[in-house]
C-alpha cells in the first residue's frame, strides 16, 4: 500500500535538512493548515507583492526629491538640532550640500527624477512616488527593523510574515514568503521572521548563487530506494508521535515539510532561468547562465510571483558596502548601476506577462540622508530619518504620481507626511487586508504590524 502525500512527507521529518525558515519553529495554536488560503477582509487589489528594500539609506535629495533651492543655496550655514550631529565633535556648524545629481521631468507624467536612475526614469509614469516618507529612527538596525515590523526596538514579525498570516498561499509546494538575499541585511533575520507568529509564516532565504537553496535535491537519487526509506521514518515518526498528541509544536513541523516536499519539485524550475528569452534577459540586464546580481533577483521574483508565492523580498547588499555613504556619495553611482536597469525591466517585464495589474512593487530603504554635512565639500550625507522617498507601483497604485512634499532643502515633510507605519497600513490595504484587523493574540494582548498607528494613504490608491 503507498502512503498518502501528508504520510510520505511525514516520514521524511526525521532526516530532512531543507529550508531554515521551513525548520523554525512552528508554534501552531491548532492543527489547521497554517498556509492554507484565507479569505481577505475586502477585494484587494494585489495577489502579491515584490518588495524591493535598498539596504543603507539612499539620499531622497540625490534621487526622488528635487530641491532647486538646495542647489541655489549650496554652502549655507544652517542650524538644526539633528539627531545624528547633536554634540558630535566636528558638528557644531552645518553647511547645505546640494545634490550629486542634476533632476529632470521624466515621461509624459513629468516627474522629476535624477540622472542617478535613468532607466527608472523612463518608467516613471508607472510609479506613485512617495517624497513625504519619515520613520523614528536614525541607527540602521532599528530603521531596517522598523520599516520591515513596524517596531524600532524589539523583534516583532516582518511585514512579509503578516501577509502570509492573513492570506496563506494558493500554492503549497512553494514557501508563502521568500527573501533573495545575497548578504546579511541590518537586523539579521529578524528582517523576515515570524516571531510570534506560526513559524510557517517565516521568510526562507534563497542566496544568488549556484546553489540558492542548500539541500533542496532530494539525497537519495534512487526513488524505490527513498520509498524504503521515507516508509521506515513514518512508520517510526508516528509511533513518536502518537505519544505526543497534544503537543501542537510537533503536529505544525510536520505539516511544514509538505511545503519542503513539494519545494523539491517546483523550487528548481522556478530558479532556473535557461527558459527566459534572451530579450527578457537583456531586460534585467542578465547574460546567459548568470546566477548572481540585481537583475537575477528581480527576474527570479517575477517568475516567483507568477507561481504564486505571495510576499517577495529582494534585499540589495546587505550590512556593508551598501548606500549608507557616509565618506562619497559618489557610492551611490555604483550601486544605483546595480538595481537601476534590473528595477525598470522589472517593471517592463510584469506588464508584458500580465502580471502588473496582479503584483504590487515596492520600492525603499529604511531612511533618508542629510542635505547638510559640516562643511559644503564633504564628499558624504549622514543619517536622515526626518524625511526620505519610497515609491509604488503595479496593482491599485496611481501612475506618474507623486505624494506629498518636503521643504525647501529637503529637511523635513510639508505636506502629507507618510510615516514607516502608514506605508504599511497602505501595502495590507492594497493585498485586502484592514491592518487594524490583522492581529495576533500573544502574551496575553493582540499585536498588529501598525502597532496603534497608521493611517492608509488614500492618494496613492487608483
Amino acid at each position: 500500500m503507498h502512503p498518502s502525500r501528508r504520510g510520505f512527507v511525514r516520514s521524511a521529518v526525521a532526516g530532512s535538512l531543507i529550508m531554515p525558515g521551513l525548520l523554525a519553529e512552528l508554534l501552531a495554536a491548532d492543527s489547521a493548515d497554517p498556509l492554507a488560503p484565507k479569505k481577505p477582509h475586502f477585494a484587494p487589489k494585489a495577489k502579491s507583492v515584490i518588495f524591493l528594500f535598498m539596504s543603507g539609506g539612499v539620499s531622497h535629495v540625490d534621487s526622488f526629491d528635487p530641491k532647486p533651492k538646495l542647489v541655489a543655496d549650496h554652502g549655507k550655514q544652517v542650524t538644526f538640532d539633528h539627531p545624528e550631529t547633536r554634540n558630535r565633535p566636528g558638528y557644531e556648524k552645518l553647511f547645505l550640500k546640494k545634490p550629486n545629481w542634476k533632476f529632470a521631468p521624466r515621461g509624459k507624467s513629468g516627474t522629476e527624477v535624477s540622472d542617478l536612475f535613468p532607466h527608472l526614469g523612463q518608467q516613471i509614469d508607472d510609479v506613485a512616488i512617495v517624497r513625504s516618507m519619515h520613520t523614528s529612527h536614525s541607527n540602521h538596525y532599528n530603521a531596517t527593523l522598523g520599516m520591515h515590523t513596524g517596531s524600532f526596538a524589539f523583534a516583532r514579525p516582518s511585514i512579509g510574515a503578516w501577509t502570509s498570516y492573513g492570506l496563506g498561499t494558493p500554492n503549497k509546494n512553494l514557501p508563502s514568503f521568500l527573501v533573495l538575499a545575497p548578504q546579511m541585511p541590518y537586523a539579521g533575520t529578524q528582517v523576515w521572521a515570524a516571531d510570534f507568529l506560526p513559524g510557517a509564516h517565516q521568510g526562507t532565504r534563497v542566496v544568488p548563487g549556484t546553489e540558492p537553496i542548500a539541500n533542496l535535491k532530494p539525497r537519495v537519487p534512487d526513488a524505490p530506494r527513498q520509498q524504503l526509506e521515507l516508509d521506515a521514518l513514518k512508520e517510526f515518526n508516528e509511533a513518536h508521535r502518537t505519544t505526543r498528541a497534544d503537543d501542537p509544536a510537533l503536529a505544525a513541523r510536520i505539516r511544514s515539510f509538505e511545503t519542503a516536499f513539494g519545494m523539491q519539485s517546483e523550487m528548481p524550475d522556478a530558479l532556473d532561468l535557461s527558459k527566459e528569452d534572451d530579450k527578457t534577459l537583456a531586460l534585467y540586464g542578465l547574460s546567459r547562465g548568470q546566477t548572481s546580481g540585481f537583475g537575477w533577483q528581480c527576474l527570479v521574483a517575477r517568475r516567483l510571483v507568477e507561481r504564486g508565492v505571495r510576499f517577495v523580498e529582494l534585499i540589495h547588499t546587505g550590512s556593508s558596502g551598501n548606500w549608507d555613504s557616509h565618506g562619497d556619495m559618489a557610492d551611490h553611482g555604483r550601486l544605483a548601476q546595480q538595481v537601476d536597469r534590473p528595477i525598470a525591466g522589472l517593471l517592463q517585464d510584469l506588464k508584458r506577462a500580465g502580471l502588473f495589474d496582479d503584483v504590487l512593487v515596492v520600492w525603499t530603504t529604511e531612511f533618508g540622508r542629510t542635505p547638510f554635512n559640516n562643511t559644503a565639500d564633504n564628499p558624504g550625507r549622514e543619517h536622515h530619518n526626518w524625511a526620505f522617498s519610497s515609491w509604488l507601483a503595479g496593482a491599485g497604485v496611481k501612475r506618474g504620481h507623486a505624494h506629498g512634499a518636503t521643504d525647501e532643502y529637503g529637511m523635513k515633510p510639508v505636506e502629507k507626511p507618510v510615516h514607516v507605519h502608514d506605508f504599511h497600513a497602505t501595502i495590507l490595504h492594497l493585498m485586502g487586508l484592514d491592518h487594524t484587523k490583522l492581529t495576533y493574540r500573544h502574551a496575553g494582548r493582540d499585536y498588529r504590524l501598525t502597532d496603534v498607528h497608521g493611517e492608509v494613504v488614500r492618494d496613492l490608491l487608483t
